[in-house]
């Protein structure tokens, strides 16, 4: 039985009863109302579901009512009421806002199916709305470190403009993520978002995913069919690995760039069409380029902004926010209990180099969570040290700071960030170079990770030795 709370808007007491009367036997709550400005005081006071509005009434009609009420309480459906209703008035109220236009006498059937259908729409429309903020909750990039900070602001800032977008990094790093975020906050954001991975399509068909084709145009093309450049037309075309892109269709690729048309295979008819194109790739171009392998002159296209994403060792300092917004979405997703990392099993996961980025990342977490167990009636389920260690078993040999509970976290993660680069240094006789290409990391950021973890450096004439025995002293 229904419990929605509906809100009768006539002039007319037996109309009222009657449809009060109707509705109450079907379960819905009802309040009534017998002019606009009682109508428009009860919308201020209390939540509705829907609301029926007759067009004829004292002081300011239906229409004049529903004008305030569309810009007031957006999203709640009004079902317009009327005996005498010119067709005007109709289309009138319909183009103002309303779900739907009742003749009157109206009949029980056709009231509620019609209030069910509008009440199904109200909800439908809700919850594409949540799905769309949860999305873009989603999109959003973690970590307050400074790359992920000068990433956000490159978004932020090219975003908006119609230039091309050229994201590279590891596999691993985000670059759809990074991809859809521009899309999101940019004027095409309500327009559609086209993905294509290069890589997973034979070359004897990616001109058809690309450009459409048209029925006959080869074995198989039993109808016309549209490619992605179309299907993102006044929207964003993603290419992702753009560097296995076929030699073939990077020529017509470059074409649709230059010219802003695309013809179908099989098809002699151009087609206009308005896409802002992003693309992606792991690959080195400039090597593919040199090897023939890639256009220099598509690339130079695409090229516009380029993007450079971190491997998430280069920023480990955003791990825990990171393991934080995997751990609510893995949960939230797949209806799991709330779980809580400790902080020694975070302790652990920041030892680990995350070859496979922040993907990795993400799936080890929603791993650990569907896996935990709560720890008693209400409370979160809990993801430790051994859970960490069985997902991640190569850690427990290498694992040299041992975590300490009742330590500070910032303590504990910095004394297993000194001893991962001491084993690193004792294992390559403390030569730098050779050290940060072990971790994977730039040697001057290296430097600053020694100087801020206490580690003394020594043999000033080469700059390239280091003493790990005590803290630093300030550097003479």
């Amino acid at each position: 039985m229904a419990h929605e709370r509906i809100l009768l808007v006539d002039d007319e007491p037996n109309i009222l009863g009657a449809l009060r009367r109707a509705l109450e036997l079907e379960g819905f709550r009802i309040d009534v109302a017998g002019d606009g400005a009682r109508a428009l005081a009860k919308l201020a006071e209390s939540r509705f579901d829907a609301m029926l509005l007759d067009v004829v009434l004292p002081g300011k009609n239906g229409v004049e009512i529903l004008r305030e009420v569309v810009t007031a309480h957006p999203g709640l459906p009004v079902l317009m009421m009327s005996g005498n209703a010119t067709l005007e008035v109709a289309v009138e109220a319909v183009r103002v806002g309303a779900v739907d236009f009742l003749e009157k006498p109206i009949g029980t059937d056709k009231l509620l199916i019609t209030l069910a259908n509008a009440l199904r729409l109200a909800r439908l429309e809700k919850e594409a709305a949540e799905a769309k903020r949860r999305s873009l909750r989603d999109l959003q990039m973690v970590g307050g470190s400074a790359k992920m900070l000068q990433l956000g602001d490159l978004v932020r800032r090219a975003a908006p403009s119609t230039a091309r977008v050229f994201i590279t990094g590891e596999r691993g790093t985000g670059k759809e993520l990074v991809a859809r975020a521009f899309h999101g906050a940019s004027k095409r954001q309500n327009m559609p978002f086209i993905k294509l991975n290069c890589a997973a399509i034979p070359a004897e068909l990616i001109e058809s995913e690309l450009f459409g084709h048209e029925k006959g145009a080869f074995t198989g093309a039993t109808k016309e069919r549209p490619g992605k450049f179309e299907l993102a037309h006044g929207g964003t075309l993603f290419l992702d690995e753009i560097g296995d892109l076929a030699q073939a269709a990077q020529a017509k690729v470059l074409r649709a760039l230059q010219e802003g048309e695309i013809e179908r295979v099989g098809g002699s008819e151009t087609r206009k069409v308005d896409v802002r194109v992003l693309s992606a790739t792991n690959k080195n171009l400039a090597e593919e380029i040199e090897k023939g392998g890639f256009r220099a002159d598509l690339y130079d296209r695409l090229n516009v902004i380029p993007v450079l994403l971190p491997p998430l060792r280069e920023h480990k300092e955003d791990l825990p926010a990171l393991v934080q917004a995997f751990t609510e979405r893995a949960c939230r997703d797949n209806d799991c209990p709330v779980a809580k990392v400790d902080d020694d099993a975070l302790a652990l996961l920041l030892q680990y180099d995350w070859p496979g980025n922040v993907r990795e990342l993400k799936n080890l977490v929603e791993r650990l969570c569907i896996l935990a167990e709560p720890t008693g009636p209400g409370k979160p389920a809990r993801i430790d040290a051994a859970a960490v260690l069985a997902a991640l078993p190569h850690l427990e040999g290498g694992a040299r700071a041992k975590p300490v509970r009742g330590r500070p976290l910032k303590d504990q993660l910095n004394a297993a960030e000194r001893e991962i680069i001491v084993a690193a240094l004792d294992a390559n006789q403390h030569q730098m170079a050779a050290t940060a290409r072990e971790l994977g990391l730039e040697r001057s950021h290296l430097y600053k990770k020694v100087r801020l973890l206490g580690i003394r450096r020594i043999g000033a004439g080469t700059g390239d030795d280091v003493d790990v025995a005590g803290p630093a002293d300030d550097e003479a």
